[in-house]
């Protein structure tokens, strides 16, 4: 894989970048020094490679998975059996490439299953791939002596087996792991997208019969595609048993897949960038307002349902659509129109968090007329008064909102046009 095809200057771009990750990986342990910090982070590492390997799947080949929790989770498996083997010495293998473990697992069994999905497209291989992960997610509780049935199998990944003078038991020590790990897979499948697979890969995604009229095997690029993307995911699988030194069940079943499903389509399937975006974000997500609200699965389901919805290109895709303007010295045309929406998004988002926040303190509270903390205030969930407020709030901020859009809409009607009048003049 090399990056001949690239212009110089991108090549150059694209190296700056890089070099920015690797120094931005460097330094955050020192700008957040909490365990909890850390440990957040080096989740984030985890699921940026596992969100990237499902985007080998969705978004460059245009394969809809529905179980690439399969290769994650018995990547991981391995992962901690090989830990668990070096720990009772029956083989020496350094903690540091334990990753390829699981990288190897992953392809495998990508290999084995992708043999049978990718033969067809569609519709009808994201119900194969919803099987196979049911399958599997079902036989974890049968092969007992892989899984280790409900409780799973736990290591310990402090061994005496390592590449550096480091005992991996100091929470920085595996962030810094996970950190090198992730630069390596990311970096690899960038250039991924640049070799004649990935741009086959897209070939197949965008026009499947074309592809097929001029030659391309599309039956084999999307294996190929699939088990490179089974390859990455059991790579993020040994890295989540090397964080948390346990897996079960759950890490090859359904939730887990449609976790990085998620993921990936927020942060968006436009650009390279974008499911990194969405793993960090969503993970972010997950661990702040599984702290904050007993109903954070349900603001997840909202966030998604309104991202396909009105941003079908996800969070990558609307900062992508805003080049173009900026490149043309346009962007403080819509300093108003934006300023306008942001107001009635945050009393929208207010009125909907304290309606979700009060019914299910109603739902599920002692004593429901005990008063919650939201926004800095105490809401009494019993009160006609609080309902007639947030319900208030919500529907004045949704008819504003609509309002703003609209104007948002027009003026992107506006830079449109002056676009087309400067490239026009040149």
């Amino acid at each position: 894989m090399s990056t001949s095809n690239l212009p110089g200057g991108a090549l150059l771009r694209h190296s700056a970048i890089w070099i920015a990750a690797i120094v931005v990986i460097i330094v955050m342990p020192y700008v957040f020094t909490s365990s909890s910090s850390i440990s957040m982070m080096s989740q984030m590492g985890v699921f940026i490679v596992f969100a990237l390997s499902y985007n080998m799947l969705l978004g460059e080949a245009g394969m809809l998975s529905f179980g690439h929790a399969v290769y994650f989770g018995l990547g991981g498996f391995l992962t901690l059996h090989a830990i668990r083997a070096v720990n009772d010495g029956a083989w020496s293998f350094p903690l540091e490439l334990m990753p390829l473990v699981g990288g190897l697992g992953g392809l495998f069994f990508g290999v084995v299953f992708g043999t049978v999905s990718t033969r067809r497209a569609g519709v009808t291989f994201a119900m194969i791939t919803l099987g196979i992960g049911a399958m599997v997610e079902a036989s974890a509780n049968m092969f007992t002596n892989f899984f280790g049935g409900e409780s799973g199998i736990s290591g310990n990944r402090v061994t005496d087996v390592t590449l550096l003078p480091f005992s991996y038991g100091p929470q920085v020590e595996v962030y810094y792991l996970i950190g090198a790990w992730t630069v390596v897979s990311a970096l690899l499948m960038f250039l991924l997208t640049k070799t004649p697979l990935g741009r086959m890969a897209n070939a197949v995604r965008d026009n499947p019969e074309r592809a097929q009229f001029v030659g391309y095997n599309t039956t084999m690029a999307r294996f190929i595609q699939f088990a490179l993307s089974g390859l990455f995911a059991g790579i993020a699988g040994g890295l989540f048993a090397i964080l948390f030194e346990i897996m079960t069940a759950p890490n090859v079943g359904l939730i887990q897949s449609g976790s990085v499903l998620l993921m990936t389509f927020i942060g968006g399937l436009g650009a390279f960038f974008g499911p990194i975006i969405g793993a960090v974000l969503v993970t972010y997500m997950h661990i702040a307002l599984s702290g904050f609200s007993e109903g954070w699965i349900l603001y997840f389901g909202l966030m998604f349902v309104l991202m396909v919805m009105y941003v079908p290109n996800g969070i990558a895709g609307v900062i992508v659509s805003h080049g173009p303007p900026l490149r043309a010295g346009l962007m403080h045309r819509f300093a108003v129109p934006y300023a306008l929406a942001f107001v009635p998004a945050l009393l929208t988002l207010a009125g909907l968090v304290a309606m979700i926040e009060m019914g299910y303190h109603l739902s599920l509270s002692y004593d429901p007329s005990r008063p919650i903390e939201l926004f800095g205030m105490e809401i009494t969930a019993t009160s006609v008064v609080s309902w007639v407020v947030a319900v208030a709030a919500f529907g004045v901020g949704v008819m504003a909102l609509r309002w703003a859009a609209t104007r948002i809409s027009l003026r992107w009607g506006e830079v449109n046009q002056a676009m087309d009048a400067q490239r026009a003049k040149q």
